[in-house]
């Protein structure tokens, strides 16, 4: 639109000019044509101010079209740093969006690692129930065994009895027999001597007999019908206490004050991610036997988690935590997850200090709990032939759901640990009582409090010369 105003600016430029000159070399002829000169010199006024009027209205137009372009020019800049800014703010938008579907994808992640544990857990809690309850099965059906060899023992009874009973009648009507000839031949006048006897005919045995009393003897001695023997009754109530449980249960708990020479303590404030202790080295070899002892105290209805073991293959390898227990105070022990075992630890939830010792062994798979020194659970079959690898990372406190990380508040412990020691053998009962009596530590501890390098958070380490003196 510009170039279209200059173009016909130029044309009026050179147009007038060239009419002008023509105009003046007209008035040089005779007067008579100067009329029409006028004439044409009134219609070129009138054409030029028409041609004035149009070049001005196209000026305006040119000033107007360039005041437009200017603003659309102004417009678009503006349009232009705008949108520089909705990109900036869609880039930073799609940055913190990016950074969220970050931490989801890892929540997820997270999440589905737990709800497979949890899967295993139950799935390995189904299989034991399962086995228990093919066991109560098993049970029942030899107590109905039992129960019909009694029955049959008791007929058998009653059947000697009325055996014996007859034999006494035929017994006695022997003997008034026998009396009833004597008064008779007495009668017949065989006089004062005595008789001479024919030899004996065997026959059934007089009431005085040694044999006949003998036999009254064992029938005395004999249980009654309804009532079968105590032993027998208590193999059909199915009680399975060992022979040492009795004599462990029976010793009284040594007083936590007069426990000295524990040596170091870990006091675990509050429930937060970052306090944990780490034990360094960890297992140097595996292991296919352990014991882990150690004071515990804690005010909270729960326990935490003392212990975590973890390895790249499986972040639950050796755990003692009681945060997804069945019931308040009991700890699930983990080797392997999701093979575990429930312990109760009702015990330790009074706020005192208490001495437990968690000793397991692949051979059979026994395992046993010894709190204040009294032996609280045992079983077997519980990762036969299993074997603990070594190089994983060993935390106290807290539960590793990956290699040295993967911390959860809710599973932290909150209380004190003091003098705790691991072994990579079962210890006897004796041992264990020397520890939960502050005695010597038994030989080959293979881990100690000695070896925690790294305390994290608010984690304190004490030294205590006696237990009533921790915190």
């Amino acid at each position: 639109m510009g170039c279209l105003g200059r173009k016909t600016l130029s044309f009026f430029l050179i147009f007038v000019p060239i009419y002008l000159h023509g105009a003046l070399s007209q008035e040089a002829g005779p007067a008579g044509q100067r009329k029409p000169f006028f004439e044409r010199l009134r219609r070129l006024e009138e054409q030029f101010q028409s041609f004035r009027e149009v070049t001005l209205t196209h000026l305006q137009a040119i000033a107007s079209n360039y005041n437009l372009s200017f603003n659309i020019d102004a417009r678009f800049q503006s349009l232009a740093q705008e949108s520089q800014a909705v990109a900036l703010v869609v880039n930073q938008s799609q940055a913190a969006v990016q950074g969220d579907l970050g931490h989801l994808k890892t929540w997820m992640k997270k999440t589905q690692r737990r709800s497979r544990k949890v899967d295993s857990r139950l799935l390995a809690l189904s299989t034991a129930l399962s086995e228990r309850s093919q066991q109560h099965t098993q049970e029942r059906k030899e107590q109905e065994a039992q129960r019909e060899a009694l029955s049959s023992l008791v007929l058998d009874v009653r059947a000697l009895q009325d055996t014996l009973a007859h034999l006494m009648h035929v017994v006695q009507s022997q003997g008034a027999r026998l009396a009833s000839l004597k008064g008779w031949l007495q009668v017949a006048g065989l006089g004062t001597e005595d008789p001479v006897w024919p030899p004996a005919q065997p026959g059934p045995p007089s009431p005085s007999s040694p044999k006949l009393h003998g036999a009254r003897q064992v029938l005395r001695a004999l249980p009654e019908p309804r009532d079968p023997p105590q032993d027998f009754a208590g193999r059909l109530q199915g009680s399975q206490e060992p022979p040492d449980l009795g004599s462990q249960r029976a010793q009284p708990p040594e007083t936590p004050g007069e426990i000295c020479s524990v040596g170091l303590a870990l006091v675990f404030p509050n429930a937060s991610t970052e306090n944990v202790v780490f034990l360094s080295p960890s297992f140097p070899l595996g292991l296919r036997a352990l014991s882990v002892c150690s004071w515990v105290r804690t005010a909270l209805g729960r326990l935490g988690t003392l212990l975590s073991y973890a390895t790249e293959e499986n972040d639950n390898k050796l755990v003692l935590h009681g945060r997804d227990s069945l019931s308040p105070g009991s700890i699930h022990f983990v080797i392997g997850d999701p093979a575990f075992r429930e312990l109760p630890l009702q015990l330790l939830l009074d706020g005192q200090w208490h001495h437990m010792c968690v000793i397991w062994t692949s051979i059979l798979g026994r395992y046993w709990l010894h709190v204040d020194r009294r032996l609280v659970a045992t079983g077997s079959h519980f990762r036969e032939g299993y074997e603990i690898s070594s190089g994983g990372s060993l935390v106290l406190g807290q539960e590793q759901d990956s290699m040295g990380g993967g911390f959860d508040s809710s599973e932290a412990f909150v209380g004190s640990i003091a003098g705790l020691a691991i072994w990579d053998r079962a210890l006897v009962p004796r041992e264990v009582s020397h520890l939960a009596t502050g005695k010597e530590l038994p030989p080959g501890a293979i881990l100690t409090l000695a070896n925690a390098t790294s305390v994290g958070g608010f984690v304190q380490r004490v030294n205590c010369t006696c237990l009533e003196l921790c915190p």
